[in-house]
C-alpha cells in the first residue's frame, strides 16, 4: 500500500479540518488504516485507527472530537477533526498495514506503509 495524505492547514481553535489519505494497491480493504501525529519536539503519537470491519479506535486525547472513516471503494481514509485545540498542532501521518490485534493498533512499529505527512496548525 502506498499512501498520500492531504488536507492540513491553519485553523483557529475550535475550528474543524478534514484530512484525507489516498491509498494505492490491491490490498487496501484488508489493512488497518491509522493516523498518527508528531508535534515539534515530541514523539510520534497515535491518533486513531480503523480496521477492515470499519471499527474505529481513538486516542483518549481526541475521543469525541475526531472521527476516522474509510471508503474502501475509493481507497480513502479520512480524519474529521472538530473542536481543534492548539495542542492538536502537529504533522499528521496516515499509516496502513495488516495489524491483527486491536491492542496493537496504536503501535507505530506495526505499520509498514506511511504517507508523507500533512501539517495542521491550530492557532489560539
Amino acid at each position: 500500500v502506498q499512501l498520500q495524505a492531504s488536507g492540513g492547514g491553519l485553523v483557529q481553535a475550535g475550528g474543524s479540518l478534514r484530512l484525507s489519505c489516498a491509498a494505492s494497491g490491491r490490498t487496501f480493504s484488508d489493512v488497518v488504516m491509522a493516523w498518527f501525529r508528531q508535534a515539534p519536539g515530541k514523539e510520534r503519537e497515535f491518533v486513531g485507527a480503523i480496521n477492515r470491519n470499519l471499527s474505529p479506535y481513538y486516542a483518549e486525547s481526541v475521543k469525541g472530537r475526531f472521527t476516522i472513516s474509510r471508503d474502501n471503494a475509493k481507497k480513502m481514509v479520512y480524519l474529521q477533526m472538530n473542536s481543534l485545540k492548539p495542542e492538536d498542532t502537529a504533522v499528521y501521518y496516515c499509516a496502513g498495514d495488516r495489524v491483527y490485534s486491536g491492542s496493537r493498533y496504536s503501535d507505530a512499529e506495526r505499520y509498514g506503509a506511511w504517507g508523507q505527512g500533512t501539517l495542521v496548525t491550530v492557532s489560539s
